[in-house]
């Protein structure tokens, strides 16, 4: 089944729309169709493998400056650890590289998927800065994790970010799409998160004050059924922090188990990819079905993110409305 364009009831629960201003997973195929590769996306895709087309790859088998150009040549700290603080020494970061580190490196940012994932700078509610990820689901959202728009805690950056600079498809220094700052007016979460600090609501948005996924096109989004996901090849990439400044890389791994609110998964990532998709490949259709949003924990051995079920679904339907 497919929803058409009719946005979402608002209602008085998780997924209500929060902002500075202002469930039971569904069986049934639900997805926002089709995605979009933008102009001039010279796309190539290897039929019915589940996995982006990478040189040397075939999938993983299953076992402080005050200008932009200063700040793109810092390694900021993952917005994660503002949420849920550094992690302890000799432990994994809030996202984790599990067994080999086979992840391979996005050379060319600048074609469609890649530049669809965005490097996102975040300036915190105390001024300070920290990185994530994001990407486009329509030509003026981005969807990215809750803690990258609404720092939980106790620190000095609680609360709200002051702004989120934007930047499809960066690779180092070098912005192929420019970039593009959010502002308080512009950035969304839902009360699960901000209200409740509930990971299986750690989900956020920025609203764009122009149309630039025009230019480099969006995922489609999904809420599929538990068999489903669980024959998936779940795809990520993002920005992390482990490896050169402002790079992009890739891994993709069968997913490892669903809940009714999450996804788990042995996909290598690492602190600064918080806010990346977890994405699907079928038929040349690229639908996020996740958002990454966590690493290894004490009894959980794999990274995972928030499931993109019936209300989180209906809510990015409202975001690109």
């Amino acid at each position: 089944m497919t929803l058409t364009f009719n946005g979402a009831v608002v209602v008085n629960d998780a997924a209500e729309e929060t902002s500075p201003l202002d469930l039971v997973a569904a069986e049934t195929v639900l997805e926002q169709s089709p995605p979009s590769t933008g102009s001039d996306s010279g796309v190539i895709d290897r039929p019915l493998s589940g996995v982006e087309v990478l040189t040397d790859y075939a999938g993983t088998p299953q076992p402080l400056g005050t200008t932009l150009e200063e700040l793109l040549r810092r390694q900021l700290p993952d917005a994660a650890e503002a949420t849920f603080g550094p992690a302890e020494q000799g432990q994994p970061s809030p996202e984790s590289v599990i067994g080999t580190d086979d992840r391979v490196r996005i050379v060319d940012t600048a074609v469609y998927p890649w530049r669809v994932h965005a490097s996102l700078l975040i300036q915190m509610a105390d001024g300070s800065f920290a990185s994530g990820t994001g990407f486009f689901i329509g030509p003026r959202t981005v969807v990215t994790a809750g803690h990258c728009v609404f720092v939980q805690g106790t620190g000095p950056s609680r609360g709200w970010v002051r702004s989120v600079t934007v930047m499809p498809g960066r690779n180092g220094t070098s912005l192929p799409y420019g970039s593009v700052v959010v502002g308080a007016a512009g950035i969304r979460s839902v009360s699960g998160w901000t209200n409740s600090g509930d990971s299986n609501w750690d989900v956020g948005a920025l609203i764009l004050p122009s149309n630039l996924g025009s230019q480099t096109g969006w995922l489609g989004f999904a809420n599929y059924s538990d068999a489903t996901l669980l024959a998936t090849t779940a795809n990520i990439a993002g920005y992390p922090r482990d490896k050169p400044t402002g790079t992009q890389w890739y891994h993709s791994r069968r997913m490892s188990s669903v809940t009714a609110q999450r996804l788990r998964y042995e996909v290598d990532t690492f602190g600064g990819q918080s806010g990346s998709a977890v994405y699907r490949l079928e038929n040349g259709q690229r639908h996020a079905v996740g958002i990454h949003t966590n690493g290894v924990s004490p009894g959980i051995p794999v990274n995972s993110g928030v499931r993109i079920t019936q209300p989180v679904f209906d809510r990015l339907k409202a975001w690109t409305a």
